[in-house]
Formats: C-alpha cells, structure tokens, sequence
C-alpha cells in the first residue's frame, strides 16, 4: 500500500462484470480530473491463444484435466506483483494487452489471442487502476493483495455469473455451449483454490443476485436485468462508512447485517458512485499532500 502512489484493484471471475465497474470508475475519474493508468488482467497470462492451447493439452496428456487460466500455471503472479510493488514504490511500471477479437486487432495492431509488446505506464499518473481475474490474489507465487489501497470483489452468484459468461462468450467470441461449459468445468478446482479466496481479502464486495429463475444457466435465453436483482455490498471494514447516508440516497435499500447494505440491482451505479467517489478522492487527496 502506498500513500503517494495509490492502486485501485476490481477483481472478479471470467463474466462477472468487472468491465462495467471498471466503466463506473473511469467516469469517477474523468469527473474528477484524475490521471489514471490501467492495467488488464488478462496481460498477465503466461500464454497467447495458441500457447494456451498447447499447455491444455500437454496438460491434459500428464492426467491434468483441470489447467485453466484461473491458475497460478497460466499466470504470471511474481510478475503481477511485482508491477504493482513498483507502482507502489515510484509510479512507474509496464503492462501489455491481450487481443481477444478483431475489433481489438484493429486498434493495436495484432492479431487476435497474441500479446501486444510491453510498454511503460504514462508519467505522473494519480492512481493505478486493475481489473480482471488476480487483483486480489495472495499465494506462494506471487502476493498481489498488499500492494492494493482498495480491493473490490465483483461477484454475482455463480449461475447468474455462468450465464453472464455464456452469453458474453457466444456474442463476442463465437463460442458454442459445450465449449463454454467444458471451459466452466475445467477451471472449477482453480476457481475455488484461486479465485474465491481473494474476496475474503477484498475492502468491499458486490455481490448480484437475481430475484427470477437462474436455475439452469445453460438454457438460460436472457441475462436476468438490474430491475430484475439485488446488488450485496459487504465492506471488511465498515468504520467511516454513513450507511444511513447510503439508506436514504438509495431507496428500497436495506442492512442485512452490520457490514452489509441490500440495493436494488438497477441502483447499482448510483451506490458505487456514492461509495467509491469520496474513497478515490481521499487517496487521490493523500497523494498530493504527500507529493
């Protein structure tokens, strides 16, 4: 953690919806005149598309039927850390990007499933913002959790995350069913091993749970809506947060527990607007002073 270089981490499974809070963020941001950089999870995967491939499968052949990119094996975590211990330390450091389609191919200039070349951060940023799969992780291969000011777990439940995913991956990467769902159980021992442990070491969750039958998210035809869900927000530390304030401003809310507030799901960024401005701004705020 670092007071004159602060780091922002969203972390949450593949189709949880870190992108929409990572949008949430970047409209804090440009409001408020902040400087960030950004960091994607997917960088840091060890392998391109093809690469990836080839270690499933060499994987599979030792008797591994369970290697997925949820796994310290497909990642680069020393690395991640070390990113973000630099960050921490002097505001400098690299990151690349992972091409998932042919929109992306156009913009950088690369062809889909390979990595863009390392590049620096930009200078003088305010604020180092991650979003993906590892901004919460703490193993024997790398410890990125204490380097992050403020961690945010993404983490619906997991049919509604299932049929995010499903439908994401069939519209934006042409999969089919059975290839999503053999992707779904093949990463389920580093899902439990590696991905829900982080969000016991997140500040705060969100947590969307639909209020209509998910129960089958393989036929599932739609996504359940915001209007159709509650949003869970639990804080690990809730000292400093004015929930009454939070009850009145959001309305239908509700405590469920002490440390816990209940939205409706269409509220959803009007709470994290409430909750995250007033957090950004004071690390923002401690870093200039600092400085």
């Amino acid at each position: 953690m670092s007071t004159k270089h602060p780091i922002l981490s969203i972390t949450g499974s593949s189709g949880a919806g870190t992108t929409t809070v990572k949008e949430t963020f970047e409209h804090i941001f440009f409001r408020e005149s902040i400087k960030a950089c950004y960091i994607e999870g997917d960088a840091f995967h060890r392998y391109n598309r093809q690469q990836m491939k080839q270690a499933m499968a060499a994987a599979e052949e030792s008797g591994n039927k369970h290697y997925s990119h949820f796994g310290p094996e497909a990642n680069l975590f020393a690395e991640l850390e070390d990113v973000f211990r630099q960050y921490s330390e002097t505001g400098t450091g690299r990151t690349r990007h992972y091409v998932h389609d042919d929109a992306e191919a156009s913009t950088y200039g690369v062809e889909p499933g390979n990595f863009t070349d390392w590049e620096q951060f930009p200078a003088d940023t305010d604020i180092l913002f991650y979003e993906g799969l590892h901004g919460a992780i703490n193993t024997p291969q790398g410890n990125v959790a204490q380097y992050a000011d403020l961690k945010v777990g993404v983490v619906p439940v997991i049919n509604l995350e299932w049929i995010q995913k499903m439908h994401r991956d069939k519209a934006k990467r042409g999969y089919s069913t059975e290839a999503i769902t053999d992707t779904i159980l093949r990463r389920m021992p580093d899902y439990i091993d590696y991905i829900c442990p982080q969000f016991s070491n997140t500040d705060i969750n969100f947590q969307r749970v639909p209020v209509v039958d998910t129960s089958n998210p393989v036929i599932s035809r739609w996504i359940p809506t915001a209007d159709e869900s509650m949003v869970v927000i639990r804080f690990a530390n809730p000292r400093g947060i004015d929930f009454p304030y939070l009850l009145n401003m959001i309305h239908n809310s509700f405590m469920s527990r002490p440390n816990v507030i209940v939205i409706p799901g269409g509220k959803i960024d009007l709470a994290m607007q409430l909750i995250f401005t007033p957090l950004v701004l004071q690390m923002v705020e401690r870093k200039r002073r600092a400085a």
